[in-house]
């Protein structure tokens, strides 16, 4: 098994690895790395209905779609990831096999801690860790997270969605009572003194930690750029789902309701107590096929005078009811 000491930070890079040394190679690996402030969504997961998208918005917070099932977590620099891939398709669910080294870590360092239900490590019935798995081929990957430092508040605040405006068929989080892992210790320790622990227990000392090579890194990065930092990955996988969203305008009362398919406006319709000089039925077909992103809709709009259709709205106006 090889052992990587991962040091980069962009979480697009970060799963593109994961991804690389899980499809594209065949040795086995054990990976730690961290994640700069981002949401990771689960693989069959709206990625609206899971998020604060204004609060991520405001604060540049990335959100990144990875290849494992499971709910939304929210990952920053407090927070310490690991990774095991491996040639055993049998470990697929064997969640226990994965997560007890790091019990073991630490039960040495005085913290009880346990695996618990479907997927968590709890401390005291608080949860710090969840993990999932996926399998390709004859391999799997097992991931999980280790709160150590992290931001509670920006967890919290991140993983906060307007679940009223939107009817989705997709898998949602649920939100469970967390702890950092930090809060525990009877002595004071950097996340990265910690991970040299983990690295140290793991690896047994007798084997000595890798870096990324020039060339797996070129490999990652191009992943990276075509597919895990594209909105197609990680906004247009999301399941069907629907809009509502109802906003008073300059213009009146303007009410609309979406269909998403593929991450495109499949259906929509808009109400209102507005007047407009031109069928509104003119611009809902318009938008139809649109990719569901402010972007996109403002180039479609671009050149349309909106005021036609709904008398004294802006284009701003109308995309904020579009997109609330």
């Amino acid at each position: 098994m090889r052992y990587i000491d991962n040091t980069s930070t962009d979480p697009y890079f970060n799963l593109a690895c994961e991804e690389y040394f899980l499809k594209h190679t065949d040795e086995e690996y054990f990976m730690l790395w961290r994640n700069e402030p981002c949401i990771v969504i689960g693989k069959n997961q709206n990625t609206l209905t899971e998020i604060n998208k204004e609060y991520t918005d405001k604060n540049n917070i990335k959100v990144v779609r990875r290849l494992t099932g499971g709910g939304a977590v929210f990952h920053d620099l407090g927070n310490l990831n690991f990774t095991f891939i491996i040639n055993d398709k049998n470990s697929f669910n064997d969640y226990k096999r994965f997560t007890s080294p790091v019990i073991e870590v630490l039960k040495k360092m005085g913290i009880s801690a346990e695996f618990s239900g479907r997927n968590d490590m709890l401390i005291n019935g608080l949860k710090f860790s969840g993990n999932a798995q996926c399998r390709h081929l004859s391999r799997i990957m097992h991931h999980g997270t280790l709160l150590f430092s992290s931001s509670i508040s920006d967890l919290s605040s991140a993983l906060n969605p307007k679940p009223e405006k939107l009817s989705v068929k997709g898998i949602t989080s649920v939100s469970s009572r967390v702890t950092n892992i930090s809060s525990h210790l009877l002595y004071d320790m950097t996340v990265n003194e910690f991970k040299d622990i983990i690295f140290d227990h793991i690896s047994s000392k007798s084997n000595a930690l890798t870096t990324l090579t020039s060339k797996e890194i070129s490999q990652i990065q191009k992943l990276s750029e075509e597919k895990y930092s594209s909105w197609s990955w990680n906004y247009g996988k999301s399941p069907f789902y629907s809009v509502c969203n109802t906003s008073k305008t300059s213009g009146g009362i303007v009410e609309a309701h979406l269909d998403i398919k593929k991450g495109c406006i499949d259906k929509i319709k808009i109400y209102g107590d507005f007047f407009g000089s031109r069928d509104i039925n003119e611009l809902e077909e318009m938008l139809k096929g649109t990719l569901y992103k402010k972007e996109d809709l403002l180039s479609r709009l671009c050149g349309i005078d909106s005021g036609n259709f709904i008398s004294n709205i802006t284009r701003d106006e109308l995309i904020n009811v579009l997109i609330p």
